[in-house]
């Protein structure tokens, strides 16, 4: 069974998995641990990660990136169109009111929701945990920023299930780090001790999250979060882009914005010489060769006005750690340790910012990149039965308050109750009871829209039927179970009708539950029981739900699945086939340029003239072609063009190392003989060792070393006359064969393991 865990980042992804030794982040095919979210489509094939990260620039309207936030959002959603205009490839509305990507790919025009190009990224994700486990990879642990809406919640779950990814649970990115940080820990206070409060402070290049964590040993309970979702490391990234568009357009007359692949090369460069700065005070310079019609550009800026320029960014830091601590009602003197995580961390101003908040140093100590998917493979070995994890508890949190707004019949009440407020402990269940003698709907939504980054505050709608009156007329009681479930993701999951029953002429008390009053934190035993409770009542479940959240509108009906499962098969083939393409094409590339490498060095002295001319010819027509009409052949057609090329140098390679190796062969064939002449030699003189051989056999051995020899003199003789340019008189097989022959009846106790000649 895998262990996984996927950090899904807005820029980069990172996979760490389980091993016997631990945990490990692991690298992908170009032996880097980081993985651009980024998709490339193009003519053949599509592109993911790295490979698709280089097309960015080269093949912009058709390579999507920057693409997370758009995980359950409505295509008219206010920040979807506000992205829209920022982004080389085109969003359009899907048939479900979503948000999907428009490119060509194939050379032809399709469409992909945004489940569809996560899951792509997922599928790379899960190859690279595959191709270092050595096993299929299924179930996982993906991670999510503790701010996601149920829809961008159930979004990211539906890009899993397209996959064939059993996500055992979405993680709260910050709650991972807690975990990473916690579960290593040898000094943390006992459970009845008064907890290590320590602060995680994460910066990534979209946005910054910001959490508190309470520390017993065995367990981790999160008291509270605060977050803003649009300050990252991309915001300081624009300033510097804002500042050079407008320094080119003054300096050299360029509108760099009219211009698509202008502008994402200065956002590249922005972000390195952001990175530059970070470690660098001096002025440092920003080149760009050919950028627009043909003209350099360049530019300077220092780490001084870069934060004059971002003060109003670097202000925005202190609002979420401020609500931090005013949620969790401690003061800055009662947190232990601040550990900051993500690259844009990196900037000194956002550390120093940070650090004088709480008055205190802030601490390093894990690794800035890498934390959470680490802390998501944790949480998946411990929630995996095929590995044993010390002990360690995981409490979460609620991240904003959830409400239940129920509409009966006119004859019955209405109301408003909040089920769940912020930073209530998750996952957890509780009962609700109602009286009624109507079907009634409940509509779950957040209780404080203004605190929430998304335009829809409904959650979900849930309707309870086939209720009616109870027998004596009276109302029946309702009880409605109600879940934050491990994903974080609310749900009314039960709703059952409680009927007294008459035993032996008295009445029998079903069920004693009060009213709102919390039935404890959701596990498998209280699943169990609940619904044991509910049997021996006479109930049955009565729930209608409609999970999906407006916007988005419905998932798509189960045709449209099974034609997306086909196209994946489809894309995935192709880009199989694409890649054996290529290795191939690749294949003759890398012959040609090694071939005539060595043809100048180690193998010059193997061909002769006529055939080196003959060949580098050859090699110089094959990589013309490779440049012009081989640019884009089938694969046999690049394996017949290897195959022509090795009639002419497999010789040349084979007398090389007939020549490198034959040497070697022929001193140990001349030792072994050697060796068995000297036993011939002691023979005749007496030697006890060899009495026991008969002197017939040792006639035998005599004549074979004797005729081994002459034939070694000989051959040696006639290859040192041979040109080595021409095929050699003697093959180094033929040598081994000479040498491997066995004479048993040598005593193997008597100094040697056996005669070994011809």
């Amino acid at each position: 069974m895998s262990v996984v865990g996927f950090d899904l980042g807005y820029q980069n992804c990172h996979v760490a998995i389980a091993r016997a030794g631990g945990i490990e982040t692991v690298a992908n095919e170009f032996s880097d641990r980081c993985t651009p979210a980024v998709i490339s489509f193009g003519t053949k094939n599509r592109t993911i990660g790295v490979a698709a990260k280089n097309q960015m620039v080269t093949n912009a309207n058709n390579t999507v990136s920057s693409f997370k936030r758009f995980h359950g959002r409505a295509f008219n959603d206010a920040f979807v169109q506000r992205e829209k205009n920022n982004l080389p490839y085109e969003l359009v509305m899907m048939s479900n009111g979503g948000v999907g990507v428009k490119v060509m790919y194939m050379e032809n025009e399709h469409l992909f929701s945004v489940e569809q190009i996560t899951a792509m990224l997922l599928t790379k994700l899960k190859e690279t945990a595959e191709n270092n486990l050595k096993k299929p990879v299924t179930d996982c642990v993906i991670s999510v920023p503790s701010f996601f809406t149920d829809a961008e919640r159930r979004s990211v779950l539906h890009a899993a299930q397209i996959v064939g990814l059993n996500c055992l649970k979405l993680m709260n990115d910050m709650t991972a780090v807690a975990l990473n940080y916690g579960i290593y820990k040898q000094d943390l206070p006992g459970p009845e001790e008064k907890p290590k409060i320590v602060v995680f402070v994460d910066m990534g290049h979209a946005s910054f999250q910001v959490s508190a964590c309470a520390f017993n040993k065995g367990k981790l309970k999160v008291l509270g979060s605060a977050s803003d979702p649009y300050l990252g490391g991309r915001s300081f990234d624009e300033r510097l882009v804002e500042h050079f568009c407008k320094e080119f357009q003054t300096k050299y007359k360029l509108n760099v914005k009219s211009k698509i692949r202008a502008l994402l090369r200065l956002h590249q460069e922005c972000e390195k010489l952001k990175k530059l700065m970070s470690s660098n005070s001096t002025d440092l310079p920003l080149n760009i060769e050919c950028f627009m019609n043909d003209i350099d550009v360049s530019g300077r800026m220092n780490r001084s006005d870069f934060e004059s320029m971002c003060s109003d960014l670097l202000q925005r830091i202190d609002a979420p750690l401020g609500s931090l601590m005013e949620q969790i009602q401690l003061q800055v003197e009662d947190v232990s340790a601040v550990e900051i995580i993500g690259g844009a961390t990196r900037i000194p101003a956002v550390k120093e910012r940070v650090a004088k908040f709480f008055g205190k140093d802030v601490s390093t100590t894990l690794n800035a990149d890498e934390a959470v998917a680490r802390g998501c493979a944790l949480q998946c070995a411990i929630l995996s039965p095929a590995f044993k994890v010390r002990e360690f508890s995981v409490t979460d949190v609620v991240p904003y308050a959830i409400s239940l707004r129920w509409i009966t019949a006119e004859d019955e009440a209405e109301g408003v109750h909040e089920v769940f407020c912020k930073n209530h402990a998750a996952p957890f269940s509780k009962v609700l009871t109602f009286y009624r003698k109507n079907p009634f709907q409940l509509d779950a939504f957040y209780s404080h829209p203004d605190t929430v980054p998304y335009p829809e505050m409904k959650i979900g709608q849930f309707i309870v039927q086939n209720i009616s009156p109870a027998k004596d007329g009276e109302k029946s009681k309702v009880k409605v179970k109600v879940r934050v479930n491990t994903h974080g993701i609310f749900s009314v999951s039960t709703a059952s009708v409680v009927e007294r029953i008459e035993v032996d002429g008295s009445e029998e008390q079903s069920d004693t539950d009060l009213e709102l009053k919390n039935q404890g934190t959701a596990n498998t035993e209280a699943e169990k029981s609940i619904q044991q409770e509910n049997s021996a009542a006479g109930t049955q479940s009565q729930v209608q739900t409609d999970d999906s959240p407006s916007p988005p509108p419905p998932e798509p009906a189960s045709g449209e699945h099974k034609m997306a499962d086909t196209e994946k098969g489809k894309m995935i083939l192709q880009d199989k086939l694409e890649k054996e393409r290529n290795d191939a094409k690749n294949a003759v590339e890398e012959y040609v340029y090694e071939f005539r490498d060595k043809l100048s060095g180690p193998y010059g002295r193997f061909v002769c003239e006529k055939d080196l001319s003959r060949f580098l010819e050859l090699l110089t027509e094959t990589e013309d072609w490779l440049y012009e009409d081989g640019e884009d052949q089938s694969k046999s057609v690049y394996i017949e063009k290897l195959d022509e090329l090795k009639k002419l140098g497999a010789p040349i390679q084979r007398r090389f190392k007939e020549a490198e190796q034959r040497p070697k062969t022929f001193e140990a064939l001349g030792q072994r003989l050697q060796h068995y002449a000297k036993i011939v030699e002691e023979y005749r003189n007496q030697s006890e060792t060899y009495q026991h051989i008969s002197s017939l056999d040792m006639e035998k051995v005599e004549k074979c070393v004797r005729e081994t020899m002459d034939w070694m003199s000989n051959a040696m003789n006639a290859q040192s006359k041979q040109p080595l340019d021409q095929d050699p008189v003697v093959h180094v097989d033929e040598i081994k064969a000479k040498n491997s022959v066995s004479i048993p009846f040598l005593n193997m106790n008597q100094k040697v393991a056996s005669c070994n000649c011809v």
